[in-house]
């Protein structure tokens, strides 16, 4: 299996994905999922006109370094209510769409994808609602051949709102959609904050396409590094093995360092100085740099790390 890691992991540290791609790169990675989790704000470089030339000049990097895109990640947004299209929801999904055209451009066949959810809806509602929303891309991911897929969370991250948390109710949305296009991405994390997360991976088998790989302590989303929570890594892997899982290692890990002002911690302020208040960028290279060779020795340990 081969180690991928999230452009988003230097979101917060460096301003182009030019730079983030150099610091992966010098930590180790080969293969990339691309973070465009951002773009349903609109103010990204991909969201302008000329955004076709921002790719490019992508693809040119990444043949430099000899890395591989593998996976993206959508926008993030709202995709209910689909009887009232206001401009927020058509906001999110040109946005949406602008995300699979970009990973068609980079050779990315797999985005993973976040519902919409609202307050007062039943799980019978969120399906035929997203289900909505959904079917409006089916032209553009057969377009492209490019594959949603449907993200898990976790209680912990929805107020009493529903959501899919279980293997089960993921299998349950993508047979409801019933496209060859739309399929799985399990989030190690979010389950962990559910419990024991072997069945759930089973019960996705073939559907599952990728995976984010994060770690927490079971009570808050943190997405830190394998190792510094709770997660039962011989579970998970066991699970991938199981069911023949053949995409990328992916981590989603790049929350490890606590900042002034972050999610879901922030550090407390001090009014009379907050020199120290953020953590610096050799602090994110150095972690970057154990995160892959923690995947890695983890991988090995199961004799299925690949170059």
């Amino acid at each position: 299996m081969k180690i991928a890691t999230s452009t988003g992991d230097f979101a917060r540290f460096l301003v182009s994905d030019e730079d983030r791609l150099r610091a992966l790169h010098k930590a180790g990675f080969r293969y990339v999922d691309l973070e465009l989790y951002n773009m349903d704000r609109m103010t990204t470089i991909y969201a302008e006109g000329n955004w076709q030339k921002e790719v490019e000049k992508l693809k040119k990097l990444k043949d430099e370094l000899c890395l591989t895109f593998v996976q993206s990640h959508a926008p993030s947004g709202n995709g209910t209510d689909p009887i009232i299209i206001n401009e927020k929801h058509e906001e999110f999904f040109e946005a949406t769409v602008r995300s699979i055209k970009i990973s068609a451009a980079l050779g990315i066949k797999n985005v993973a994808f976040h519902g919409g959810m609202k307050r007062d809806i039943g799980k019978a509602e969120w399906f035929e609602q997203n289900k909505v929303f959904i079917d409006r891309l089916i032209p553009i991911l057969e377009e492209y051949d490019v594959n949603l897929l449907v993200e898990n969370t976790t209680k912990k991250n929805l107020w009493g709102i529903y959501y899919p948390c279980s293997g089960q109710e993921i299998l349950e949305f993508i047979n409801y959609v019933n496209h060859k296009n739309v399929l799985a991405c399990w989030d190690t994390g979010h389950a962990n904050c559910e419990g024991s997360q072997y069945d759930d991976i089973v019960t996705l088998g073939d559907k599952l396409k990728a995976i984010h790989y994060n770690d927490n302590h079971g009570n808050l989303d943190e997405h830190v590094i394998p190792y510094l929570g709770t997660l039962n890594h011989d579970e998970v892997i066991n699970a991938l093995i199981d069911i023949g899982y053949s995409g990328y290692f992916t981590l989603e890990s790049g929350n490890s360092l606590v900042r002034k002002k972050g999610w879901p911690h922030s550090r407390r302020e001090f009014e009379k100085d907050d020199r120290l208040a953020t953590p610096p960028l050799f602090l994110q290279e150095g972690l970057e740099s154990l995160m892959y060779q923690t995947a890695k020795y983890m991988l090995e340990k199961y004799g299925i790390f690949e170059e």
